[in-house]
């Protein structure tokens, strides 16, 4: 089962998200973190710059791999995930560049940059730490319903509901490109530890299906269930559809702290 962790806003999530992802690095100086973008996870990233920040903790030789990317869209472009992953988290957390990766998004080497992308992750000795956000759809990355639960990183047709949630990052819905890469369901849960974020209301539905609904391709976040150590860090509106929101609580409020999360 996941540990599901309910808070009182993504400012308080930002916070514990954060430290624990400190608390990674001052262990292991060359973490592995595994980098989601959009909205979801800016107060983790912003929270953990702080206390960076702080602490003078170094971070030169932490390392860096993101979700996805979108497929054709130009070098520099604003809304790549690369400008993105630039621009809200290696230079706040000062990481260095060149130790943080993003799928190539190239149309020429399309065909071979999902075989490429898992060979990276694996001679950097995989993803320590997994930050991920949920889609409407119940998706994570960019792996659709109807994703394999042990898919790998690979190019993927987004659905008309996904590029309509991303509409707003561009200047018209037409914009949005058609395809991307992404790491796969399976590339995911290798990952040691996953860290799951989602908040308001309409993430309600995603994330009960997530967590307590069945394993099903049809909700790919369910994937997180054979996981073997989840953490699911939401607010009051995306825990409303939560059957055992009282046990969460419950098992929150009584861990040891040495646990962390």
């Amino acid at each position: 089962m996941a540990e599901v962790v309910i808070v009182a806003n993504e400012q308080a999530a930002g916070e514990l998200v954060a430290r624990a992802i400190r608390n990674l690095i001052v262990s292991k100086p060359d973490a592995v973190l595994g980098l989601a973008t959009g909205s979801t996870p800016l107060h983790t990233y912003r929270a953990l710059a702080r206390l960076l920040r702080e602490d003078s903790i170094d971070v030169s030789r932490v390392r860096g791999f993101a979700l996805d990317e979108y497929v054709g869209l130009p070098a520099g472009h604003p809304e790549s995930y690369r400008t993105v992953i630039t621009r809200d988290v290696v230079e706040p957390l000062h990481l260095t560049p060149a130790n943080v990766r993003v799928p190539n998004g190239a149309v020429d080497t399309i065909e071979t940059a999902g075989p490429d992308y898992e060979r990276e992750i694996t001679e950097a000795g995989g993803v320590d730490l997994q930050i991920l956000g949920i889609g409407r759809t119940g998706h994570i990355g960019f792996n659709e319903p109807g994703s394999s639960f042990g898919s790998l990183t690979r190019m993927k047709t987004l659905t008309e509901k996904t590029r309509a949630d991303n509409a707003r990052f561009f200047d018209t819905p037409d914009e949005v490109p058609m395809h991307c890469i992404t790491q796969g369901l399976g590339t995911i849960g290798r990952a040691r530890h996953l860290v799951l974020l989602a908040f308001g209301s309409a993430k309600a539905g995603a994330i009960a299906a997530a967590v307590e609904g069945p394993m099903t391709a049809s909700q790919p976040a369910s994937s997180i269930q054979m996981h073997p150590h989840v953490t699911v860090v939401i607010d009051e509106a995306a825990a409303a559809g939560l059957a055992n929101v009282a046990y969460y609580r419950h098992a929150f409020a009584h861990k040891y702290a040495w646990q962390g999360i």
